[in-house]
Formats: structure tokens, C-alpha cells, sequence
């Protein structure tokens, strides 16, 4: 079955840096978009930033752009998300994603804190 495991959230002051990485299972990996979703207590889930499977073309909400990177390892089977320059305002709740088949498939969800 379609497993998605995120790790790499943590605590972190404002200007700091971490790293999200998300270990994927049960699908064809190097074809598949990944994305990188967050959510913030009291506001609807966003999407991050995505990577798509055929040319690695990515997006990027505008609010991460210039200061979150996201890559992928086809041989890894893993999606990573290079965070920079982090703000209070990413503070949130990280879930890695992809659509399979027409369905959508989340990872449990990994905890970003942002803090002085």
C-alpha cells in the first residue's frame, strides 16, 4: 500500500534552516508528483511547494519562494524540502502528499515550529 514518511521537523529560530524529508513506499515513485503541504492551527492546509515526476519541474507558493527548495531521489525514493530563512509564519504543521490513481495519499504529519 502507498506509504508516506515524513521526519526532519523540529524547533527552530526565526533565520534558521531545516530540512523535511519524506520516505515513500507502495508506488511507482519516479513518475509520481510529490508535494509538500502545510497547516497552521486554525487555517486550512496550503500547498508548499510541488515536484513533478517526468521533467523535476517544480512550484512554489509565493510565501516560500526564494527561501524553500524541494528536490526528490529516484533511487531513494524520497522527496526533501530545504527550508531557509524560516519565519514565525511557517510555523505549521508538515504533511508530504501524492495522488495516486485519482486518490490522494497524506503522511502523518511532521511539526515545524518557528520561535525565538
Amino acid at each position: 500500500q502507498v506509504r508516506l514518511v515524513e521526519s526532519g521537523g523540529g524547533l527552530v529560530q526565526p533565520g534558521g534552516s531545516l530540512v523535511l524529508s519524506c520516505a515513500a513506499s507502495g508506488f511507482t515513485f519516479r513518475g509520481a508528483g510529490m508535494n509538500w503541504y502545510r497547516q497552521a492551527p486554525g487555517q486550512e492546509r496550503e500547498l508548499v511547494a510541488r515536484i513533478f515526476g517526468t521533467w523535476n519541474t517544480t512550484n512554489y507558493a509565493d510565501s516560500v519562494k526564494g527561501r524553500f527548495l524541494i528536490s526528490r531521489d529516484n533511487v531513494k525514493d524520497t522527496v526533501t524540502l530545504q527550508m531557509n530563512s524560516l519565519k514565525l509564519e511557517d510555523t505549521a504543521v508538515y504533511y508530504c502528499n501524492t495522488r495516486i490513481g485519482g486518490r490522494g495519499y497524506w503522511g502523518q504529519g511532521t511539526q515545524v515550529t518557528v520561535s525565538s
